[in-house]
This record gives structure tokens, sequence and C-alpha cells, in this order.
């Protein structure tokens, strides 16, 4: 099932219970406050994720994946790759 915008699992994420996170797909605006620069620009162009962009993956994806404080090393565009492959 996908439930964020970027690839990220959020059902392995420590947030989604303690903060009642549902999902970037399932919520308007992040936990955290503010906005998400990915979800947003997913959210324009119609997509549920981003593999379904034609510029997929894009600077602002690989910049929040590979970001020393956040990123996950990649597996966030790896995951959004599978959905694209799996049609999901």
């Amino acid at each position: 099932m996908v439930d964020s915008r970027c690839g990220i699992l959020c059902g392995e994420c420590g947030y989604r219970e303690r903060m009642g996170c549902a999902g970037c797909t399932q919520i308007q605006k992040p936990f955290w406050g503010g906005s998400c620069p990915v979800k947003l620009c997913c959210e324009e162009k119609r997509h549920t994720h981003c593999g379904q962009c034609e510029g997929f993956p894009c600077e602002r994806l690989k910049q929040f994946a590979y970001d020393g404080a956040q990123g996950d090393g990649g597996k966030r565009i790896e995951q959004c790759r599978y959905w694209k492959e799996t049609n999901a």
C-alpha cells in the first residue's frame, strides 16, 4: 500500500504511532507543521507517489533521500521505483 509520496515506508516510521500520522497520502499537512515540498509537488502533478512522475527521480527527491540528517541513502527512491514497476 502506498502511504507516502516520496517512498518512505510509513509502517516502519517511529513517528507514525507517536504523532498519530496516517501517512502523507492521507493527511493535509505533515505532523511537524508547515509543508513538505515533495508532497506538494506530487499532489500538484496529481501523482500518488514520485515514481509516477516523468522526472523521477528528480533533484528534490534525491536531496531529500540523501539528506545527511533525515535521508535514508536512497531507499525511498527504490521504493518509488518498485511502486512504479508494480503500478501501485
